[in-house]
């Protein structure tokens, strides 16, 4: 029998996957750890779906070794880590913590050893609860204490990381966990939300210029979660509600990166007395702007907004009830950037499906397969997609589902840490060892 045909990608894109500390570390209190807003958050009664914690999590800390084996074998070419704040910063400022910052000296040698490019994430929402004390994100200086942190992590690193990414997914710190409440810190107030956002951006350019003052040739860019939207008929009403969800879901967070300003539609929706509004001084968005090398794309699907401004779901759902499957969604919103923002170097930084089906995940490997095959004729369009990482490489602590939604590609026993492929890691492997996707 002839094997099905295949979808070659170029030579020189790259396969990998993505992790993040809090999700997957554990440790939080081992070798001077400081706490992150995460372990306050999750030991509330209430917040984590069955009470579920990031104390212990995949145990990647001590396991480190064995999942960088898991990693090689898997063929992986890139992997995307973020780096815990509090575990190299107790405090967030100050004295250095020497272990901290050598697990992560250990992690890349390993990488590297292994020939595994590091993505390193600097941001993915494990704030200091030391300076949540003193308002956090809240506040301007937040901004330049992450760009302190970011000039030790530069220091320490340099080019052995060849690819940095400042923040992850600012939109949903601001959506989740300063308006809804549902995430860390779990706060409700939207004004306040919007200042969160600008002082998230603000800080990812500080930590930009921080990496520019250094002889590092890496890379530096953001991980933005973006998603196409689109109206749900042919009014005018649909369209200006679907224009207005643009507005929030990507062109503000985009625009300032790329355009050096926010959306004027966006800023119009602002009441006068917004305090994003005052938020914003002169010089932010020049510095914001700073030249972004990269563009990490976080894709999980669409959204579709009615003429009254409704989401509603016309696509599939994973076990992820949010999450609105449409692979032709990444392809819209690849060309999109392109055609709005210019021929900027991509990677998809996170991509893929929660299920219920534990090891024969036949479902997630429809779901990869179809994603590639849109990332394959962004490619194709012109689009300088250079390389895609799966969330994620293991099963981990979803925020505040806990441990209910398993996204890996391994399967973890969390009573045992035992790591064991799943259908889909055996599929992926395959399509790494030959850089292309069954048809």
């Amino acid at each position: 029998m002839l094997d099905a045909p295949r979808t070659a990608f170029p030579p020189s894109f790259a396969w990998g996957a993505a992790t993040s500390a809090y999700q997957i570390e554990g440790a939080v209190r081992d070798d001077g750890r400081g706490p992150s807003v995460w372990d306050v958050f999750a030991h509330e009664p209430g917040r984590i779906r069955n009470g579920d914690t990031g104390d212990v999590a995949a145990d990647h800390y001590h396991r480190y070794v064995q999942d960088l084996d898991l990693m090689k074998d898997l063929g992986l070419q890139s992997y995307r880590f973020s780096v815990s704040w509090p575990r190299v910063l107790p405090t967030g400022r100050g004295t250095v913590n020497a272990k901290g910052l050598d697990f992560y000296k250990r992690l890349v040698d390993g990488l590297l050893a292994r020939d595994i490019a590091p993505v390193a994430t600097l941001f993915h929402w494990d704030t200091p609860q030391a300076l949540q004390d003193q308002g956090g994100w809240e506040t301007r200086d937040c901004a330049k204490w992450f760009a302190d942190y970011a000039a030790v992590m530069f220091a320490a690193l340099g080019d052995r990381v060849p690819t940095w990414l400042t923040l992850n997914e600012p939109k949903t710190v601001v959506d989740v966990g300063y308006t809804a409440g549902t995430h860390a810190p779990g706060k409700r107030d939207r004004s306040l939300a919007n200042v969160v956002g600008h002082h998230l951006l603000l800080g990812h350019g500080l930590a930009v210029q921080a990496l520019r003052a250094t002889t590092s040739k890496s890379r530096i860019g953001a991980a933005l979660s973006l998603s196409p939207t689109y109206p749900t008929d042919a009014s005018a009403a649909a369209a200006r509600q679907a224009l207005v969800t643009d507005g929030e879901e990507n062109r503000r967070w985009l625009d300032p990166l790329f355009k050096g300003r926010y959306p004027q539609d966006w800023l119009a929706s602002q009441a006068p007395d917004a305090p994003v509004l005052k938020a914003i001084r002169d010089g932010d968005l020049a510095i914001i702007s700073a030249q972004n090398d990269v563009l990490g794309v976080n894709y999980y699907g669409t959204t579709h907004i009615t003429g009254t401004g409704a989401r509603v779901f016309v696509h599939p759902t994973s076990q992820a009830t949010w999450q609105e499957i449409s692979p032709d969604g990444l392809y819209d919103l690849l060309t999109r950037i392109k055609r709005d923002y210019g021929d900027v170097p991509l990677t998809v930084t996170e991509n893929g499906m929660a299920t219920t089906n534990p090891m024969r995940d036949d479902d997630r490997i429809t779901f990869l397969r179809t994603h590639f095959a849109a990332a394959h004729r962004a490619i194709q369009s012109g689009v300088k997609l250079e390389s895609f990482h799966v969330w994620s490489l293991m099963d981990n602590f979803e925020w505040a589902e806990g441990y209910t939604q398993r996204w890996g590609l391994v399967n973890v026993d969390f009573a045992s840490q035992r790591r064991t492929h799943k259908a889909s890691a055996d599929w992926y492997k395959k399509v790494i060892a030959t850089n292309s996707v069954d048809a």
